[in-house]
């Protein structure tokens, strides 16, 4: 056989392999067509109206309008800002919003977003047959962007729901939404991480994923590979407003433990331990004698709060709540959060190296967790090894602060301190495990400290207790 023929054959071995090569990874691919096909029916466009005042204010309280000469331009724009209609109604004007939902029951429950219709005066489902129904709001629940409606209509398609903790991550799922009001778009991505806490979002563990998610998305389902509905679209990272790679979708189980509450009596009840938390870093578990850094680290227990009545202190690190491993800090809002009100659970905390089991009565979450602001006081000059100064608190403002000792942090130099994250301000609570009662008793702990070692610094910064990790210099 010639060279040429040799050739010839080879780059046509090739292009048979190549092409089979690029079958066989297709055949790897999901298809989605029979999901789509099967899913669709259940997913609702929702659209909400809500009359909104114009941007511009009224007139002040005491002026009067101007009088402007007939066809004056400036008289025509006053009226447009300022002048009230002949009723007396201010010039409302209707906003609209769109976003997606779906339906979780045959008699016309549905879910969505509570951002979706918040602030609705018109809520409008649109069913996958073009049929448009008023909805009626059963409850809503901020804390979870959880919302329940309901609409007049039977034998309705439900989507199946699903079990978002069987989820894997690298799975591929399917979203079905309105992005920008184009109705049952579907997009796919794979599940890109669990559990996932966003800021000001303590009782949900997201799910995230790289599924394209667009404004119109959001209340909408994110489905498994069986069909099966795992997630709530809710929100996205995004710099532009538009969809970046990073969706996330609230878990259906959170998500339905909602609606049913909500079903039933209106509102949501989640659990309260009543602690302040903070992540645990590798030179604080060193401090803690762990060998490495796990768990939710109690910065401060509340007054009058579960923690308190059950030995909850502050120090302790929370590993285990209720038999479920307590990874980091963001994970035990979620967990406590879903937990039972009123029943006594098992709670694993380390304390001086070692774990003791306590049980707590968890109470139910307030509206509202104020915590105290504290001010600064007066400083000395004078810096200790640590590098700041310090001085005593007044019994008055030990009282405001709701607090028994401590010092507050005055003069800083460059340092041990400034390097650990202290600021001038900060009320040192604690250090080294053992509480401040004065300045002199501060002072000599301080002086007792080894070389070399790091020490947990707990201080109260604008009315907040945190753990600071702090290297101990060598003495000058």
């Amino acid at each position: 056989m010639s060279n040429v023929r040799k050739f010839a054959l080879t780059i046509v071995c090739l292009g048979v392999y190549l092409w089979g090569m690029q079958i066989a990874r297709a055949a790897d691919l999901p298809d989605f067509v029979d999901l789509v096909k099967e899913a669709s029916s259940a997913v609702v466009n929702i659209s909400t109206t809500q009359k909104v005042q114009p941007g511009m204010p009224e007139l002040p309280e005491g002026f009067e309008m101007p009088e402007f000469p007939e066809g004056s331009p400036f008289g025509e724009l006053f009226k447009y800002f300022f002048e009230q209609e002949e009723d007396g109604d201010p010039g409302y004007h209707d906003a609209k919003s769109l976003g997606s939902g779906f339906i979780i029951s045959k008699d016309g429950y549905v879910m969505t977003n509570y951002h979706v219709v918040k602030g609705g005066d018109e809520i409008i489902v649109r069913l996958s047959d073009h049929r448009e129904l008023k909805a009626e709001v059963i409850g809503v629940d901020p804390r979870s962007d959880v919302a329940l409606l309901k609409i007049d209509a039977t034998g309705l398609p439900v989507a199946k729901i699903g079990e978002s903790g069987d989820l894997q991550v690298g799975e591929w799922v399917l979203a079905i939404g309105s992005p920008f009001g184009f109705d049952h778009s579907a997009t796919a991505g794979i599940v890109s991480a669990k559990g996932r806490s966003l800021p000001r979002e303590n009782y949900v563990p997201f799910i995230q994923t790289d599924v394209a998610i667009n404004p119109g998305n959001s209340g909408g389902p994110l489905f498994n590979q069986a069909g099966e509905v795992v997630g709530v679209n809710s929100q996205i990272y995004s710099r532009t407003g538009g969809y970046m790679g990073l969706s996330f979708a609230i878990p259906i189980e959170v998500a339905m433990d909602v609606a049913d509450q909500l079903k039933t009596s209106g509102k949501v009840s989640r659990g309260w331990l009543g602690v302040l938390i903070q992540d645990v870093t590798l030179d604080l578990a060193e401090s803690f004698g762990m060998k490495r850094p796990r768990g939710a680290l109690v910065a401060k227990v509340l007054p009058d709060s579960p923690a308190l009545a059950s030995g909850i202190a502050v120090g302790d690190i929370i590993v285990d709540f209720n038999g479920q491993a307590v990874m980091n800090s963001s994970s035990l809002p979620p967990i406590v959060g879903s937990s039972k009100v009123g029943v006594k659970l098992p709670v694993v905390v380390m304390r001086n190296g070692r774990e003791k089991t306590l049980n707590v009565k968890l109470g139910e979450l307030p509206e509202d967790e104020a915590v105290a602001q504290a001010n600064t006081l007066s400083e000395k000059k004078k810096t200790n090894r640590l590098g700041f100064g310090a001085t005593n608190l007044s019994d008055k403002r030990k009282q405001e602060l709701g607090i028994e000792g401590g010092v507050v942090v005055g003069h800083m130099i460059t340092g041990a301190a400034s390097q650990a994250g202290v600021r001038k301000g900060d009320i040192i609570l604690a250090i080294d495990n053992k509480a401040v009662t004065d300045l002199r008793q501060f002072e000599e702990i301080v002086e007792d400290l080894k070389a070399g070692r790091s020490v947990a610094l707990l201080v109260q910064r604008d009315g907040s207790p945190t753990f600071l990790a702090i290297k101990v210099p060598a003495e000058d």
